[in-house]
């Protein structure tokens, strides 16, 4: 049984990377911050639930132990991330603002892949680890800074990991979404109807978790076994330059 873990596994991507994982045969154990009251869709697959806070050690250990105690971790895929509780100014950034948003998108990120890394390696089998990190990651947002430095955290990670872990056969990429229809985005839906209606998606649509969740599938099952240190970005386009 190839085992992966999911971080965010309750959130529009998290869940649905899950799920199609479980759909290609993957034993998924998943983490997520708050209580699982409505697990209905993953009936019937192989699918662990741990409650637990991605910024802190004790979690991520508690969520590798889990995985652990199933089997080898073929598949790690860091969904996991939070935006500023309040858009404000990166000249009104406080320090509370960052430290929560770096602590779970960067900080989390981090140390949860050097935590299955190292249990990569010792298993000898290679395997495959999945960022999900954001167009935001290479375009200004004033508004939530915090937020697009600790996503451009998330794409240094992935490079340097790719490099560091090449040569026991694991393969590290990103992911850079664009606009996601998801509980994050629901707040400015408005703000991002307007955008892609005035042509700021080149596709013309808001992209969907599952848009997000078959790229997830395919850097995990081997599709895409000789490539590491990528950055997929599915936005619809919008990072096209044009005159």
């Amino acid at each position: 049984m190839k085992i992966a873990i999911v971080t965010g596994v309750l959130g529009g991507i998290g869940k649905e990377s899950a799920l199609q994982l479980c759909r290609a045969g993957f034993s998924v154990v998943g983490m997520d911050v708050i209580d699982a009251t409505d697990i209905s869709e993953f009936e019937g697959y192989d699918f662990t639930y741990v409650k637990g806070d991605l910024s802190s050690a004790a979690s991520r250990e508690a969520l590798v132990d889990t995985a652990v105690s199933k089997g080898n971790i073929s598949v790690l895929v860091n969904v996991a991330g939070v935006a500023p509780k309040v858009r404000r100014d990166i000249l009104e950034m406080t320090e509370e603002s960052y430290d929560f948003v770096m602590g779970i998108n960067t900080k989390g990120t981090l140390f949860l892949t050097q935590a299955v890394a190292n249990r990569m390696i010792e298993q000898k089998n290679g395997g495959a680890i999945v960022n999900i990190s954001s167009c935001s990651a290479y375009t200004s947002s004033t508004s939530r800074g915090e937020y697009c430095i600790s996503k451009a955290g998330v794409s240094m990670i992935t490079k340097l990991f790719a490099d560091r872990l090449a040569n026991d056969g694991i393969t590290v990429n990103e992911i850079c979404p664009g606009i996601i229809a998801t509980g994050m985005t629901a707040a400015v839906k408005e703000k991002y109807d307007n955008l892609i209606a005035n042509g700021l998606v080149p596709l013309g649509r808001w992209g969907s978790p599952d848009d997000i969740a078959k790229a997830v599938v395919a850097l995990s099952d081997g599709t895409f076994g000789y490539t590491t240190g990528q950055s997929f970005i599915l936005d619809g386009g919008m990072h096209i330059r044009k005159l």
